[in-house]
């Protein structure tokens, strides 16, 4: 099995020809190429597929199959790349809360920070919708802006929240006591997000890709296309239709998702 990192491919994949120094700029510049061109996408879960996180096995899909992923695949990727560059990038869990509350969360997403001569900066690459595109300082409610996107992390004595802007709204996303975590404990939360009942990426479709003028976001049938700031909706017809949408938007052909069971979809069945 191959554990070591094709740093050249990764960089081909991201389109990357600028600096590697390990410095804010270069970091910010690398988050922004990885999440541009690696979207975010649950569907081997659906498939029925297991999700690797062994080194080989994510450059397999990310890299060469040019496919998307979620946090743990994403996060693992990143994490490796920052260290291959010379960053030193400390790897954590978190509790989502965007439909629970902390105490009935489970800690299945993983995320990093990376600190740096500026402070220590919290990188999310695999959150999906609500995924920071610039290094957020961890520092209680300082800002980070990327276009009308606004996020920061607030500290409540113990635990440290990434939040983030919706319209009118503020989004608590997810929560962490900040604990480095280890591999193992990324396979532990990557087998219940995967395989477990109850984990909602058994049951939806959720995929998420940046454009140029903007970005795209599935969940189940619906999709919304944001272009310079305006959303556009729309339904998915049928299983062919979504290949069609991955071809054009996401980068990648999947003809197994025309036979694509999910729950949530019964008619689909």
């Amino acid at each position: 099995m191959n554990t070591e990192l094709d740093l050249n491919a990764y960089l081909d994949r991201i389109e990357w020809r600028g600096d590697l120094r390990p410095t804010l700029e270069t970091l910010a510049a690398l988050l922004d190429a990885h999440m541009a061109h690696i979207p975010f996408e649950n569907l081997d879960v659906l498939l029925g597929r297991g999700i690797r996180l062994d080194l080989g096995g994510l450059q397999d899909k990310l890299v060469r199959a040019r496919r998307g992923g979620y946090c743990f695949e994403q996060a693992t990727l990143f994490a490796a790349v920052l260290e291959a560059v010379g960053f030193r990038p400390v790897r954590h869990c978190a509790r989502v809360t965007l439909q629970r509350p902390r105490t009935e969360s489970p800690r299945t997403h993983m995320f990093l920070t990376v600190p740096l001569a500026e402070g220590t900066f919290v990188v999310d690459p695999g959150f999906g919708s609500f995924a920071p595109r610039v290094p957020v300082l961890l520092r209680d409610r300082a800002q980070a802006r990327r276009g009308s996107e606004v996020h920061w992390m607030a500290f409540d004595g113990r635990c440290w929240t990434l939040c983030a802007q919706s319209g009118d709204s503020i989004v608590e996303a997810w929560v962490s006591t900040l604990e480095e975590e280890y591999p193992v404990d990324f396979e532990l939360g990557n087998h219940y997000t995967s395989t477990h009942p109850d984990s909602g990426f058994r049951h939806h479709i959720m995929l998420r890709a940046l454009t140029p003028d903007g970005r795209i976001g599935v969940m189940n049938r619906d999709v919304t296309r944001w272009r310079d700031g305006t959303p556009q909706k729309f339904q998915l017809a049928d299983r062919a239709a979504l290949r069609a949408l991955l071809a054009e938007h996401f980068g990648f052909d999947l003809p197994q998702v025309e036979r694509l069971r999910v729950p949530a979809i019964p008619e689909w069945d």
